[in-house]
């Protein structure tokens, strides 16, 4: 039926997510996936299945207190299936049923994980269901220990796994029924550091996880990769720990001990990207902490991860590019490696495309919205990061913004170029293109 409709590898990817959040809607619409027994409007139904989906967080009410168990369950399993790639779940079922797995398909697990190299694809599924199944498990084995001191075992042991899920696919959910997210745990540090242990590892990448054990761990032998990955993200987060320490300590932490400052601090510095989870009130933070916040929300996790956003080696590339402008060398160089041209460029086009939908959508939300301009652009950010951090505005939006939401919500999932090529993508007819002459324009 592809063959006959003629679909890009991109275009299957987003076609299978859009199934999955179509389907996730019809189910959260139902009586029975709801506290109250009545229908769910379909607008907060779709809002709901495309955060999900999409590993968000950001939500019109909150889920421990407005979706029953079931309802529940089929948000947990949106998170799972949103995490890891419908792809990946059907790629894992051909090998549970020993299906034999063709070259085309195999192409498009390649796509689908961001793998460079089409050889290994299925080794490298194998060991993302086999890795995803260690760290949620040890997380939610270390969660629910530490919640039977505050629940039965039976709902401790529920929560450790909602919330392990929830963090390791950097979704941002949580059932709790407080709405308070995690600020409960703020000076948990059991509760705190297997949060963000999840939250970073998840956001690190499959493709980082699969080269780490190939090659024993040994750091010099990591791909160029796995390199530009673990660095940026190290950085930013050891950067933005050591940022809110500074700026937050007398103010959103000062009710905090020095131990519990640094560890809020931490939490702070990774869950914008791109968890969702809260520890605190945002809305105490201070106006540097918010801008911080957005970047590290735009910035996003690692390619081939779980997470959002630009993704680090994208900035790591364009900061590359950048040096070697302004060097004035033929092309940037790190680990002595070279990078080409075409990586910048696609590493460009990426910036510039996420850089115009949160502008253009700020402006559209801020037009029928009377909410602050921070307070926008915050939950924007948020969707397109697949964050789920909000300043709280989120249930008071109306329909138009809330579906503008799930546009981005959608695209930051899928991929901001990704999502370009779907549009626009078709299969090769085979025939030339003709050049057009190149003319210089000035720059800067």
């Amino acid at each position: 039926m592809i063959k006959k409709i003629k679909l890009t590898d991109t275009q299957i990817i987003a076609i299978s997510f859009l199934i999955i959040i179509l389907l996730g809607t019809f189910l959260l619409m139902t009586p029975v996936a709801n506290n109250n027994g009545q229908w769910l409007a379909w607008e907060d139904a779709l809002f709901t299945a495309t955060s999900s989906t999409c590993v968000t967080g950001l939500v019109i009410a909150d889920t421990g207190t407005q979706f029953s168990l079931y309802g529940q369950i089929v948000i947990i399993t949106l998170i799972q299936i949103g995490g890891l790639g419908f792809i990946t779940f059907m790629t894992l079922f051909s090998i549970f049923i020993k299906r034999k797995i063709s070259l085309s398909e195999r192409k498009l697990i390649m796509q689908s994980t961001g793998t460079l190299q089409i050889g290994g694809t299925v080794k490298l599924v194998r060991r993302i269901a086999l890795g995803t199944l260690l760290f949620e498990g040890c997380g939610a084995l270390i969660l629910a220990i530490r919640f039977s001191f505050d629940y039965p075992w039976g709902k401790a042991i529920y929560y450790g796994i909602f919330h392990s899920v929830s963090a390791f696919c950097n979704a941002g959910f949580d059932v709790f029924g407080k709405g308070t997210s995690l600020a409960p745990y703020t000076t948990d540090p059991t509760v705190m550091l297997t949060i963000c242990a999840l939250i970073f590892i998840g956001g690190l990448g499959f493709l980082v996880w699969s080269d780490m054990v190939e090659t024993n761990f040994c750091a010099t032998h990591f791909r160029l990769h796995t390199k530009l990955a673990l660095f940026t993200s190290v950085f930013l987060v050891v950067g933005g720990t050591v940022f809110f320490l500074l700026t937050e300590s007398r103010h959103a932490f000062s009710h905090l001990h020095f131990g519990e400052k640094v560890i809020a601090s931490l939490f702070q510095a990774i869950t914008p990207r791109t968890a969702g989870f809260a520890a605190i009130d945002l809305n105490t933070l201070k106006e540097s902490s918010y801008l911080v916040t957005i970047i590290f929300m735009f910035i996003g996790g690692s390619p081939g991860s779980t997470a959002g956003g630009i993704k680090t080696v994208t900035l790591a590339v364009l900061f590359l590019g950048a040096v070697a402008k302004i060097k004035q060398t033929e092309y940037p160089v790190v680990f002595k490696k070279r990078l080409g041209s075409e990586i910048v460029e696609q590493a460009s086009a990426v910036g510039v495309l996420y850089l115009m939908a949160v502008i253009t959508a700020t402006v559209v939300i801020s037009q029928v919205e009377p909410f602050s301009l921070q307070q926008i652009l915050f939950e924007v950010t948020s969707a397109i990061g697949t964050v789920g951090l909000t300043l709280g505005i989120t249930p008071q939006l109306t329909v138009y913004s809330k579906l503008i939401l799930c546009l981005l919500m959608y695209m930051g999932r899928v991929g901001g170029l990704s999502f370009a090529l779907a549009l626009r993508e078709r299969k090769s007819s085979g025939a030339a293109t003709a050049d057009r002459p190149a003319e210089k324009v000035i720059i800067g």
